[in-house]
This record gives C-alpha cells, structure tokens and sequence, in this order.
C-alpha cells in the first residue's frame, strides 16, 4: 500500500501558502499536476491522485505539469497559484503560441551526449530558457564511458560559465550516479532537457532504480534518437525529489526571452557596454569592443555566432507573439463592443 504525500514532499513552500486565504485553506484541496495528458491533467493532494476537472469558462486557464492548484470534494477545478518559475517555449511549427512545459522547477538537468550529438550552440540554447525560467541549471553530460577526448569537452562546457556545474557520467553506472543526490532532495523539483538519444530516460531509469522510462537504440549513423517520453509527468525519487522527464524537443523555438539570452552570454553583454557607440551593431564601427574581444580570441566566432542566432530568434519569434496578443485583444474589443452596441438597441426597440 503507498503512502499519500504531504505537501511538503510534493514541494509545497512559504511561496504558495501565501496566497490563500483563510477561507481556501479550509474549503478547498491543494494538489500539485503531476500528469499532462492531452485529455487533461492529474493531481497528486494527501488524499491521493485525481483527474482534475474543469468547466467551460475554466478551460482557459492552461495549466502544466508542476503546478499547484486548488479544487473542491468533487475534483472541481477552483484556482491556479501564482508560479514560482514558468517553463515555455514557442509551439512547434508555424503556430503562433506559447507552449507550456513545466511550472513550479527548481533545478534543470540539461542532458547532453557526449557523441556525435555534443553540440555546445544546442547547450546555450538551452541555457537561455533556463536562465530566462529564473532556475539554476546543471549540465549532465552522459555517455562518458565511450568519450575519448572527455577532458576537452568538460573543457569546452565550462568555459561557457566558470560557475556553473558540469558533470559527466555513464548513466548506467549507480555509482557515478551518485553525484546527483544532492540536487534530488525532499522538496525538490527537477526537470530534464536535451534533445532525442542523449540518454535523458537512460538517466531517469538510473536515478529511479527502475525502469520507469522507456529507452530506444540510437542511428549509429548520426547518434541521434527516437523519442521514448510521450507525455509529461512527475516522478517521485528515492532520494525524495521528484523528476520531470520531458518529450525530446528537436524543435526548440525561443519565444520572448532576451534576459535569458543576455545571461547566457553574459561576458558579450558586458562588453557590449564598453563600445564607443550606444547602438554598435558590432560590424565595422570603430571602437567596438565586442569585435576587439573576437578578433583577440577572448570571445570565440562560433559563441559570437551562437548569441547573435538566438538574440534575432527571441526577437523575432517574440515579437511574432505579441502581434498575436495584439490582434487578439483588438479582436475582443471589437466583439464586446458589438454585444454592447446590440444590447443597447434591444433596450431602445422596447
């Protein structure tokens, strides 16, 4: 027989007890979303699991796996708390939206393989979302068994952020294993990153002492993968953590997130500072620090590259979805002023 949770093991804190009222606190059910399911969303409370129920009016309330949520005896949907960080990313394809990934994350596992697949622009990429999340990131470079020029490639992650932790393991070795304890504490909420065969359900599977994750061979060919993870949830971990194992995500667009950007490249936003001319596009003006730092190798061609790619990304796909929001609004104001120019002539007829 399992035992139910309390609050606190599914990371219940100050943050969110604050925002209840009294009347809350005693009429209704606190739960966390575990499960996402295009369906709708599971909730894990003390009292057990349940399929969260929404009305009509609610549904547009989107919610994602971490969140915490109110609901009645009858697994009716109440509210959403406030989110203490927010994973998201433009929708695949030419849709014009936000994807929501996870809610609620303390810690990112940013999976990467340390074969063919080991690309240090992808790692970055990775890193802006992460950063722009507000949430401490951690590399977990897998497959070290079958690197051989492992050093370099510790190396080459590191000098991305002198401060930032780097771990390279075999996933398959409990021992080395091991040095991930830390980050999977009672209380704490991880999630994991990384594109189709780095190894991010080899990784779960290790971490849970099972096989709670589907695996698949990777394309000798090209060390790519197939996707295993299909839908989004929450585990819990042995060490008391809990685990969030997301579908790969080859297709990784960056919505608004020029923060995330700039922190990632932290060094070049400094620099950029130190120009001569406010508006340096960082080309041919004179007096241009960012150009001094590349042509000297302080900075190198492929990291200046790799920032100017995803700064015109964000931008772009930013900029893509706030004329969206900006057409939808206009659009509202329009229906609500027919309905109001209609009601008034109804009023006038009688």
């Amino acid at each position: 027989m399992h035992t139910l949770p309390s609050l606190s093991q599914l990371g219940w804190r100050p943050f969110f007890q604050q925002q209840l009222t009294l009347d809350e606190f005693t009429d209704f059910n606190i739960g966390r979303v575990i499960e996402q399911h295009r369906s709708g969303v599971v909730v894990l409370s003390e009292h057990g699991h349940c399929s969260l129920n929404q009305s009509f009016s609610q549904a547009a309330e989107r919610l994602c796996v971490g969140d915490w949520v109110l609901f009645n005896g009858d697994n009716q949907f109440h509210r959403l708390l406030d989110r203490q960080s927010l994973f998201q990313r433009k929708a695949p394809g030419s849709k014009v939206e936000t994807q929501l990934i996870s809610a609620n994350v303390d810690s990112v596992f940013i999976v990467c393989s340390l074969n063919q697949d080991f690309n240090l622009s992808r790692i970055e990429r990775y890193l802006a979302l992460t950063k722009e999340a507000q949430v401490e990131p951690i590399i977990i470079l897998t497959k070290a068994d079958l690197c051989q020029d492992l050093d370099d490639k510790l190396a080459q992650v590191q000098s991305l952020d002198p401060f930032m932790m780097v771990h390279a393991i075999n996933a398959l070795d409990k021992e080395q294993l091991s040095v991930l304890d830390t980050y999977c504490k009672q209380g704490n909420t991880i999630a994991l990153l990384g594109s189709s065969g780095v190894g991010k359900s080899t990784l779960v599977n290790g971490l849970m002492g099972f096989e709670a994750q589907l695996t698949s061979d990777i394309r000798e060919d090209d060390s790519k993968g197939r996707h295993t993870t299909t839908s989004r949830a929450l585990k819990t971990l042995p060490q008391g953590g809990l685990i969030l194992d997301t579908p790969g995500m080859r297709e990784l667009q960056l919505g608004a997130c020029e923060q995330g950007v700039n922190e990632t490249f932290s060094e070049i936003t400094e620099l950029a500072q130190q120009c001569r001319f406010a508006d340096c596009s960082h080309a041919n003006e004179p007096g241009c620090a960012v150009r001094a730092a590349i042509e000297s190798g302080v900075i190198t061609a492929r990291r200046y590259a790799s920032y100017q790619k995803l700064m015109r990304e964000q931008a772009l796909n930013g900029a893509t979805l706030a004329e969206k929001r900006a057409k939808e609004k206009a659009f509202g104001k329009m229906i609500n002023s027919v309905q109001s120019e209609s009601r008034n002539r109804k009023k006038g007829a009688f």
